[in-house]
């Protein structure tokens, strides 16, 4: 780190990944918990309207940032329509007489919804089950057009824009001082969620065609919609998939079996990205990824975000000295001090030193912040990383 100069939050965060020299460590987050923000109304920090219209990286999320102290959300992105198109209508399947009630979802997945649960619902149904139910409710919902973009949103500054409606042009013009990527889809962890871990891994033994052309289907769908958009003249920083398919003792599905069925088609899309100059590729999957890290390296991805602490203590250096400074990460902190004091923050904060040291690495709360934490202690931490980092 260097001073003498000043930059601009999207220069930093570039500069940061790719282990060049910057003004000061870039203060990010990864979103919050409904839950949280509304508490946070409630004791008067932030108003109802912006708990009412928060999302990843829209102009509230911009606010609530500023309000805490951080510089951005590192999840703002453009995000094509890359799955179901359309989705299913939800519906109530049954009501039962302590409040219980089985719903089917948009995904075509029926789950059991809790009183005043806040949890994950269990998932008891699911409608894709064989190569029928496929061929009858969801081939046809993964095909390709281009209003998957052209009708999508893009933040343009303090607003929203449809991308065929002012928001193309303010992308071409890559004039924003934020970083912006284009979020290139999930290869598996969305079929995960319409099928279900376990049938999913009944489906790769009983049906090894329909497990191919599943995934070959919905990676051909993300590839069209990064293809139409780059091909555009759109402008990005970075570009970012998502998952979620592991847990915290590793992943839901074999990585001999994610290398073989999914790599491919990772380095299909990647390769493209490489071309319109994208070289920071993030990919979103919590849980211990430590198997599938060679997968995504291997095939053009290299940022894990968020890198969960968990159970398992993840943090980057052991990943750093196994495979060199290839592999960057955003992520990290150890979001449950937020829930402490300031002596907790603190302590954090001492070992995160250590990690920005290794360079291409920017320190983000694990995860979502959770309805524990304290408004004070969050603006806290974001002071004193920019106070020791800055």
């Amino acid at each position: 780190m260097e001073g003498d100069f000043q930059m601009n939050h999207r220069e930093r965060a570039m500069a940061v990944l790719n282990d060049k020299p910057y003004d000061r460590l870039p203060i990010v987050h990864f979103g919050f918990w409904g839950e949280t923000l509304a508490k946070w109304s409630l004791e008067g920090h932030i108003t109802e309207d912006l708990v009412k219209t928060w999302g990843d990286g829209n102009p509230t999320d911009a606010r609530i940032s500023e309000i805490l102290g951080f510089d951005f959300n590192w999840y703002s992105a453009f995000h094509p329509n890359a799955f179901l198109r359309p989705e299913f209508e939800p519906r109530v399947i049954e009501v039962f007489p302590d409040g219980r009630k089985h719903i089917r979802n948009n995904e075509g997945v029926t789950l059991v919804q809790e009183p005043e649960a806040g949890s994950i619902p269990a998932e008891i149904d699911h409608l894709l089950k064989d190569r029928a139910s496929w061929e009858e409710h969801y081939k046809h919902r993964l095909t390709w057009h281009e209003e998957r973009v052209t009708k999508a949103s893009v933040r343009v500054n303090d607003r929203m824009l449809p991308f065929d409606q002012g928001g193309l042009d303010f992308l071409k013009a890559n004039q924003r001082d934020y970083p912006y990527g284009l979020h290139c889809g999930s290869l598996y962890g969305v079929i995960r969620n319409v099928i279900g871990m376990e049938n999913l891994c009944y489906l790769q033994a009983d049906d090894e065609a329909l497990y191919d052309e599943i995934i070959q289907t919905v990676a051909d769908l993300s590839y069209h919609c990064v293809e139409y958009t780059l091909k555009s003249g759109a402008r990005f920083d970075f570009a970012h998939f998502w998952e979620d398919i592991c847990f915290k003792n590793g992943p839901l599905v074999s990585p001999a079996v994610f290398l073989e069925k999914v790599g491919p088609h990772y380095k299909r899309i990647t390769d493209l990205i490489h071309q319109y100059g994208l070289n920071i590729v993030s990919l979103d999957c919590d849980g211990m990824i430590d198997a599938l890290i060679p997968t995504w390296l291997q095939n053009g991805v290299n940022t894990m975000f968020p890198i969960e602490v968990g159970t398992w203590n993840a943090n980057i250096r052991p990943w750093r000295e196994r495979y060199g400074k290839e592999l960057r990460g955003v992520g990290g902190m150890n979001k449950t001090v937020f829930a402490h004091d300031k002596a907790a923050i603190d302590a954090e904060i001492e070992r995160l030193k250590g990690l920005v040291a290794l360079g291409g690495y920017i320190p983000c709360p694990d995860h979502r912040i959770a309805p524990d934490a304290k408004f004070e202690l969050v603006r806290y931490y974001c002071d004193r990383m920019r106070k020791i980092f800055g």
